[in-house]
C-alpha cells in the first residue's frame, strides 16, 4: 500500500494508480469551487499531494516546496522544524 508522509503523519493511499489519480484530480477540481459550502480551497493541496505519488512534475513541485518550507522553518522556528523532521543545523 502506498503512503504519503507529511508533517510527521502517514496517510495510506489506495494501491490502484487509476483510483489514486482519480481521487487527486477530483479533489483539485472540487477545490476550485472552494467558495461554495461544503467545499474548500484545502482540497487543492491535498489533491496535489495525492497526485504527486504518480505524476513526476507534481512530485517535483512538492519536493521544491518541502525544501523551501524546511529552510524557512529552520531559520525562523527551529523547534518546530526539529519536531517535523528537519534538522536545526546544516551540518
Amino acid at each position: 500500500m502506498r503512503k504519503i508522509t507529511f508533517a510527521g503523519y502517514s496517510i495510506a493511499l489506495p494501491r490502484n494508480r487509476i483510483f489514486r489519480t482519480l481521487i487527486g484530480s477530483i479533489l483539485v477540481i472540487l477545490g476550485l469551487f472552494g467558495f461554495l459550502p461544503l467545499l474548500g480551497f484545502w482540497m487543492i493541496p491535498l489533491g496535489l499531494l495525492i497526485l504527486s505519488v504518480d505524476i513526476a512534475i507534481v512530485r517535483r513541485w512538492r519536493r521544491i516546496w518541502v525544501v523551501r518550507i524546511g529552510a524557512w522553518l529552520k531559520a525562523r522556528h527551529p523547534k518546530i522544524a526539529r519536531s517535523l523532521g528537519y534538522t536545526a543545523s546544516d551540518g
